[in-house]
């Protein structure tokens, strides 16, 4: 029985592991930027190594596959630093919420690049999502409203992510992809650096716990994640997994509550907000394979 539920049990560990590094954002006392330089270097070892013992090709064959997946990279590389800088200017459960409009963006972008039907229940679903976000964001202050700011952009960057992963994914093997992807994220992000002159010894100015968190960050939440969900997604299927994700906000702002406090921090307003947030999350998954099963009759 434990063997038959074993890949579930996998998969949320992944979520909550996700779910996690939100948190990190805020328990590591560092720039943002540097955070999300560091676990991009940390990652991209992470999965070299990790594929060297697998004995798997590192190199995408295709010069045009390859420039995608550099082009897919860069804009991981965007998400996460805005991700960051949300959660830096504010609460970590703030920057998670914010991600949950990923969803309204896929509904829009899915029709022009990949030439899908538009949904309009998707996209009214979309709308809910955005106003449980407006629902939540009372009483904020203004550098509330530029965390949410970052992060609704952040949602966009995801959400284009997203879609143009899944559609380079049929061409290219995911362990090359997602290689691809984290060596142009950790380029951009040292661009930005660069650009901004923040490439700098501050870079390596951490305590024993920082660098701890941050192996932690690049190393279990990205790397090891990444290669256990490619694992749970070919025996659970892409409709299991991508509703059982939908809980990542739900673990995230658990884990913000336990760990942080931040209870204390958000009004009852915000809950209620990312409560119906998470109710649509659930209903869009709910309608999806009704529908799937309606056609299938």
């Amino acid at each position: 029985m434990l063997n038959k539920y074993k890949y579930h049990f996998f998969l949320h560990a992944i979520v909550i592991i996700w779910g996690f590094t939100g948190i990190l954002g805020k328990l590591i006392h560092m720039n943002a930027y540097y955070i999300v330089w560091h676990r991009t270097w940390i990652a991209v070892i992470g999965i070299l190594i990790g594929l060297w013992f697998a004995k798997k090709d590192l190199f995408i064959t295709s010069q045009k596959s390859a420039l995608k997946a550099l082009f897919i990279g860069c804009i991981v590389g965007l998400h996460w630093l805005t991700f960051y800088k949300s959660i830096e200017l504010s609460t970590a459960s703030l920057g998670i919420l914010c991600l949950s409009t990923t969803t309204l963006h896929v509904t829009w972008l899915e029709p022009i690049l990949l030439r899908k039907k538009f949904s309009i229940i998707e996209f009214l679903l979309g709308l809910l999502v955005i106003y449980g976000i407006y629902f939540a964001s009372d009483n904020f202050t203004m550098q509330d409203f530029q965390a949410l700011t970052y992060g609704l952009v952040s949602a966009f960057f995801a959400a284009l992510f997203s879609v143009l992963n899944s559609k380079v994914s049929k061409e290219t093997p995911s362990h090359q992809l997602t290689l691809y992807e984290l060596f142009a994220a950790f380029m951009l992000v040292t661009a930005w650096l660069l650009f901004n002159n923040q490439l700098d010894s501050n870079l390596f100015s951490m305590t024993n716990s920082d660098f701890g968190l941050l192996i932690f960050l690049g190393l279990i939440c990205t790397s090891v994640a990444f290669l256990i969900s490619i694992e749970v997604v070919k025996h659970l299927g892409a409709f299991t997994s991508s509703l059982t994700i939908n809980l990542e906000p739900v673990y995230t702002i658990i884990l913000a509550v336990i760990i942080l406090n931040e209870d204390d921090l958000l009004s009852p307003s915000f809950y209620l907000g990312s409560g119906l947030i998470i109710f649509v999350l659930f209903l869009n998954g709910y309608l999806k394979f009704y529908l799937k099963k309606r056609n299938r009759i």
